[in-house]
């Protein structure tokens, strides 16, 4: 298992980048609230990760704090919900907003996130009441990163891999509002539009 990576960010593209360590590029996917404090293309990044294997890929999934990763790994144990649809739960919603969710039985909120339906959330309610520990202080430390060439493209193409459907995607950026921001800032207007 692949617990943890120290490199230098290669390419960002919402919500993969790519870690090039010793001269190998490691493909990562990671949580919006991951992305969001990587660093710039050509610095030095440090990820939690976890390494999901398939019959047809190897999966390696990127994390900001210990907090995040361990949610990831309890989500993943639940009945229906795989590693895209925890990818998006994390992406839409944070650690400790989740666990106030679940403690508060409030689906509502949960089936907001995309790939999340009423039977899923009750279930992620039922089964992770007893799965929440407390919170960790530990974090990622990183800056934010620069604009990219195109981020309401890059953006856009972030909400559809999260699993919104286009026309919703394009719902939500134009409601991000109008301006310049970078594509993290982009997405992350987005996604609290969406809750």
């Amino acid at each position: 298992m692949i617990g943890s990576i120290r490199g230098r960010v290669a390419s960002k593209t919402p919500p993969q980048l790519m870690v090039e360590v010793g001269g190998v590029g490691y493909e990562i996917e990671a949580p919006m609230s991951t992305f969001f404090l990587l660093p710039s293309v050509g610095e030095e990044v440090f990820l939690l990760t976890h390494l999901v294997v398939r019959e047809d890929a190897h999966i390696l999934y990127g994390f900001g704090t210990h907090d995040e990763r361990r949610l990831f790994r309890s989500l993943i144990k639940v009945s229906g919900v795989g590693p895209k649809i925890a990818l998006a739960l994390l992406s839409g919603i944070n650690v400790e907003a989740f666990a106030h969710c679940v403690q508060n039985q409030d689906i509502a909120a949960l089936t907001k996130v995309p790939g999340i339906g009423r039977k899923t959330a009750e279930r992620l309610i039922v089964e992770m009441k007893d799965r929440l520990g407390p919170p960790s202080e530990s974090t990622v430390s990183a800056v934010s990163s620069p604009p990219g060439v195109n981020p309401e493209a890059e953006a856009f193409g972030a909400l559809v891999a999260l699993g919104y459907k286009p026309a919703e995607a394009t719902r939500l950026l134009k409601a991000a509002g109008p301006g310049t921001h970078s594509t993290e800032e982009l997405i992350r207007r987005a996604l609290q539009g969406a809750l």
